[in-house]
């Protein structure tokens, strides 16, 4: 623990906010008070609940975390919070030749940099300033994009499957600024067929009960575009069902409900296919063919 805990103090003195995972690369489950959708998870005072919401630079928080969790794994925030974007390479889906073409390419100066427990590398950059989600990067297997709303793990953390340790390159140094190429390769690619929005007010009808459809049409198509990264998919699929219902109530025109719900799709950032499948997925349940 004292190892741990050496590091967590260490990386808080950089500013990076820090937290504890389980054993299992996973965040500590919550604590019976905090039940999911009982408050903002950014204001919630304890220790260890909702993940890397919990992450701190207070020396005394630190090591009350690490203290509770003392078998986890050390991590760091990542994003604008932290400062820090990070460059996951996965060598068994095809990372390494991934990095290998982005070095040939200069997208990928050198930096300070991980040795993970799996055998792969985290290269810490600077975050640009500018918002990018955490998320695979387009077009390049094997590597994911750990920056707003993401964690990685941080050394002497032990991989829970190998448990080989995760190690700081004895080069040392400091994350260095990205260039722009790599900001753009991170960047979500634009959707291929992009579709928009029917312009102004969708048309709504009072139908089946429904008294203010324009409400419940709103109220479907904020929940995709407040969605966490990682629920945005389900949330889709939620708000076609929810959608779809109008439809069969009469209180929409369905061609104006896949095209809103195709356009809040692309907000969110999902691949066209994902779109598609979450629509006709959540049409399909409540009986109704996309």
């Amino acid at each position: 623990m004292n190892d741990l805990l050496n590091a967590a103090l260490a990386a808080a003195e950089r500013g990076w906010p820090v937290f504890m995972l389980g054993r299992s690369k996973r965040p500590v489950a919550n604590c019976p008070e905090c039940p999911k959708g009982a408050h903002d998870p950014a204001t919630c005072g304890h220790l260890t609940c909702h993940g890397f919401y919990a992450a701190t630079t207070d020396p005394d928080r630190i090591t009350a975390i690490v203290t509770a969790v003392p078998t986890g794994q050390l991590a760091v925030r990542t994003g604008a919070v932290s400062g820090l974007l990070v460059v996951d390479v996965d060598p068994a889906h095809g990372g390494s030749h991934s990095l290998a073409d982005l070095v040939a390419r200069h997208l990928v100066p050198r930096t300070l940099w991980v040795h993970t427990g799996s055998g792969g590398v985290h290269l810490y950059y600077h975050h640009p300033g500018r918002e990018i989600p955490s998320r695979p990067m387009p077009d390049r297997a094997g590597i994911d994009i750990k920056a707003d709303g993401g964690y990685v793990v941080l050394p002497p953390s032990t991989h829970h499957r190998t448990r080989l340790p995760y190690r700081w390159d004895v080069s040392g140094g400091e994350p260095m600024e990205m260039p722009p190429p790599l900001i753009d390769a991170c960047l979500p690619s634009p959707p291929a067929n992009p579709t928009t929005a029917p312009a102004g007010p969708i048309p709504t009808t009072g139908g089946g009960g429904i008294s203010r459809p324009e409400r419940l049409l709103e109220a479907h198509l904020d929940a995709v575009r407040n969605a966490p990264e990682g629920k945005r998919r389900t949330t889709l699929y939620g708000a076609a069902r929810g959608v779809a219902r109008m439809v069969a109530a009469g209180a929409i025109d369905q061609a104006d409900a896949v095209a809103v719900l195709t356009a809040v799709g692309q907000q969110a950032e999902q691949t066209a296919r994902d779109i598609r499948a979450a629509i006709a997925g959540g049409f399909r349940d409540e009986g109704i063919a996309a």
